[in-house]
C-alpha cells in the first residue's frame, strides 16, 4: 500500500470517530502541558539564577586571600582567622605579581567598610563599598537611575535601591544631592627601633569627612559577592575608595600587614580573566604562588547539580499525566480495532499485508500523538505565562522588581512533540500488532 493512500486513509478513520479522537489527542496535549510547564519552569527558575550571577560580574573572576592557619591561634570563622606563620603577604608585590599572569586583564582590592553617612543633616548607618570602572560593563548597572560615575577619581556616589529609600522614599529626586561620608581613616604611627630591631609602631585612627554626590540608583547589588562583609549599599569608585585609607575590621589582623617590612597588605583582591572557560587554570596559578583562590565557578557547580535533580523531578511528575493519556490512545485504538473489523477483513481480501495493517494504526497512533505534542506545547506555554504574570503582579504588589521564571527554548519544543509521538506510536504497537493478527474471514463473517 503506498504511503499517500495509507495516510488518506488513516486521515478519513481519524474523521470518522472525530469526537472520540479529538478527547484522545486533547489527553496527549494535557500530558505535554504539564510535562513543558514543568520543564519551563525549572529552566526558567535556572536562567534567573543563572543570569542573576552573570551580572553580577563574577562569573570571571577569582577571589584571592592569603592562606591563613586553620589549626593555630587563629583558627575560627573566615572573619577572625589569623595569617599562617609563614604565608604570603597579600601586598602590592603580590598583585603586581599576580597582574603578569596569563590571561589576567585586572586585579583589585574589595574595599568595604562600615560607617556613617549623613544626608539632610541626618545620620544614616550604610556599607561602603569601591567598584572598579570595569563594573559598569558587567550589566549590574543596566537600568539604573541616574548615570553611572563619571570618571574614576569622581567624588561621587551611587546608591542601592533599599538603602535610597532611607534617605528619600521618591528615590529619583535624591540624583543631584550631596552627602557626606564620615570615616575613619587609618593613619600609620612612627616605628621604634631599639636594641638593633626595628618595631612596626601600628596605626592610629583618625576622624575625616567626604563630600560625595549621588549620581545614580540601582535596583540591583553589584557589590555584594565573596571575600566582603556584605552587600554595599553606598557604591563609590575605585580608585576613591582607596585613597580613604579608610579604617577596616581588618586593618586589626595580622593578615593586613607586612610586619617586617611595614607595607600596607591587603585582605583580598579580585582577579578577572579574560573568560569564564580560564578561570580553573588561573586558579591553580594563583594557589602555586602562596595564596589561597576561590571563584564562583566552583559555587556554581553545586548549582547546576541541584537544577539537574530538580529538572529531572519535574519531568517525572509532568510524565505522568502523558502516561495517562498513552492509556487512552490504546483504549481508542482497541476499540477502532472492534468497529473496523469489516474494513480490515477488507483490506486484507485485496492483498492488504500484515504490515500494511500495523502501519495504518501506527499513522493513527502518530497524527493523534503529533498533534497533541504541538497543541501541548502550546498550552504549556500559556501555563507558563500564566505563572510569570502571577508571580509578577504579586511581586508588583510586594514593591519588587518583576522576573521571569518561565522559559520554553527549542529544544524543549521538540523534545516534547518527539516525546509525545514516540509514547504514541509505542502505545499503538499492542493494538497495531492485535489488527494485524486478524484472520480476514474471520473479519469479513464479524457483524
Amino acid at each position: 500500500m503506498k504511503l499517500r493512500d495509507m495516510t488518506e486513509l488513516a486521515v478519513r478513520n481519524l474523521r470518522e470517530a472525530i469526537l472520540r479522537n479529538s478527547l484522545t489527542t486533547l489527553g496527549v496535549a494535557v500530558g505535554v502541558a504539564s510535562l513543558v510547564a514543568m520543564l519551563s519552569l525549572g529552566v526558567g527558575l535556572q536562567q534567573l539564577a543563572s543570569s542573576r550571577l552573570a551580572k553580577s560580574g563574577l562569573f570571571d573572576s577569582i577571589f584571592v586571600t592569603p592562606k591563613t592557619n586553620l589549626r593555630g591561634p587563629g583558627a575560627g570563622p573566615p572573619a577572625t582567622r589569623a595569617a599562617a606563620p609563614k604565608a604570603r603577604p597579600l601586598d602590592e608585590a603580590a598583585r603586581v605579581e599576580i597582574t603578569k599572569l596569563p590571561n589576567v586583564i585586572e586585579v583589585y582590592p574589595q574595599i568595604r567598610f562600615f560607617t556613617e553617612v549623613r544626608f539632610d543633616g541626618k545620620p544614616f548607618a550604610t556599607m561602603v563599598a569601591g567598584m572598579p570602572e570595569s563594573s559598569k560593563q558587567s550589566g549590574a548597572f543596566d537600568g539604573m537611575q541616574g548615570a553611572f560615575f563619571s570618571s574614576p577619581n569622581a567624588d561621587e556616589a551611587i546608591l542601592q535601591i533599599e538603602f535610597a529609600k532611607e534617605l528619600n522614599p521618591q528615590t529619583a529626586q535624591l540624583i543631584g544631592k550631596e552627602l557626606v561620608l564620615r570615616y575613619a581613616e587609618r593613619q600609620s604611627l612612627p616605628s621604634e627601633t631599639g636594641g638593633g630591631a626595628q618595631n612596626s609602631g601600628g596605626f592610629s585612627v583618625v576622624p575625616k569627612e567626604k563630600h560625595l554626590r549621588i549620581v545614580g540608583v540601582v535596583e540591583t547589588e553589584p557589590a555584594s559577592g565573596f571575600g566582603g562583609f556584605g552587600s554595599g549599599r553606598l557604591l563609590i569608585p575605585l580608585p576613591v575608595a582607596e585613597t580613604l585609607r579608610a579604617a577596616q575590621v581588618n586593618d586589626l589582623r595580622d593578615v593586613l600587614r607586612d610586619t617586617s617590612s611595614d607595607k600596607p597588605a591587603y585582605a583580598s583582591l579580585t582577579v578577572r580573566v579574560k573568560s569564564p572557560s580560564l578561570v580553573d587554570a588561573t586558579e591553580g596559578k594563583i594557589k602555586q604562588l602562596g595564596f589561597g583562590a576561590f571563584s564562583l565557578l566552583d559555587a556554581s557547580k553545586s548549582m547546576r547539580i541541584f537544577f539537574s535533580v530538580f529538572d529531572l523531578l519535574l519531568g517525572i511528575f509532568g510524565s505522568l499525566a502523558l502516561a495517562v493519556a498513552t492509556l487512552g490512545i490504546i483504549n481508542t485504538l482497541v476499540m477502532a480495532i472492534l468497529e473496523r473489523r469489516r474494513e480490515i477483513g477488507v483490506l486484507k481480501a485485496l492483498g492488504a499485508a500484515d504490515s500494511d495493517v500495523k502501519q495504518l494504526f501506527f499513522v493513527e497512533a502518530g497524527v493523534m500523538g503529533l498533534a497533541g505534542g504541538v497543541f501541548g506545547v502550546f498550552f504549556g506555554w500559556l501555563i507558563g505565562q500564566a505563572l510569570t504574570l502571577g508571580t509578577n503582579i504579586y511581586l508588583k504588589r510586594q514593591d519588587l522588581p518583576g522576573v521571569e521564571i518561565s522559559a520554553v527554548p527549542w529544544w524543549l519544543i521538540v523534545g516534547a512533540i518527539g516525546f509525545a509521538l514516540l509514547v504514541s506510536l509505542t502505545a499503538g504497537l499492542y493494538p497495531a500488532s492485535r489488527a494485524a493478527k486478524l484472520n480476514p474471514v474471520d473479519a469479513l463473517r464479524y457483524e
